[in-house]
């Protein structure tokens, strides 16, 4: 009983290899040529309502979201800026206050940005009460200390439709998908 084996030097299998790394070469190519044409569209302009960082100076992120693998699950539901107590606290987005008080050992402000958009700030101290409106960059009190920040950050969630989601989407434009042609 005699077993064949496929020669890599076979005619058919050379020509196979040859078309797929000419298809390869060729197909990356030819795509940049189209997308250089005078009737290539410019993208749109990104999303102008970004939201503004809650501290003064550059945006540093200290604590990453990480979003749990299902609701009752641990995981860290917003993003931390480093900060002291003491520090000026302003509003992301411009919304009406719907919670400013103590949760636990920490101050928290929550502010309804849009019918189903609320962002928290925690810890922080602050004067404002529900029904107050703020505007983007207003300030809304002072860094305070407790939850999980201690004296080292300001803690931002955001929640769409009562689900956490990445606040950090919020402070970039959205990104624009354009099809080749």
């Amino acid at each position: 009983m005699s077993t064949r084996n496929p020669s890599l030097l076979h005619p058919r299998f050379r020509a196979l290899i040859a078309l797929v790394i000419l298809a390869v070469v060729l197909i990356p190519a030819l795509s940049l040529l189209d997308s250089t044409s005078s009737n290539a569209s410019p993208a749109p302009p990104s999303d102008s309502g970004t939201w503004v960082p809650p501290l003064s100076g550059r945006f540093t992120v200290s604590g990453p979201y990480l979003a749990p693998p299902h609701p009752y699950a641990s995981g860290h539901r917003g993003i931390d800026f480093p900060a002291s107590p003491g520090f000026t606290a302003r509003s992301p987005a411009a919304g009406t206050v719907t919670f400013a008080g103590t949760v636990v050992d920490r101050g928290v402000v929550s502010v309804q940005v849009d019918e189903h958009t609320v962002f928290s700030l925690e810890p922080i101290t602050s004067s404002l009460r529900a029904g107050d409106t703020v505007r983007a960059g207003e300030v809304l009190g002072t860094v305070s200390s407790g939850g999980h920040c201690y004296d080292e950050c300001i803690h931002l969630g955001v929640r769409v439709d009562g689900e956490y989601v990445n606040p950090l989407r919020y402070f970039y434009g959205r990104a624009v998908l354009v099809a080749w042609e």
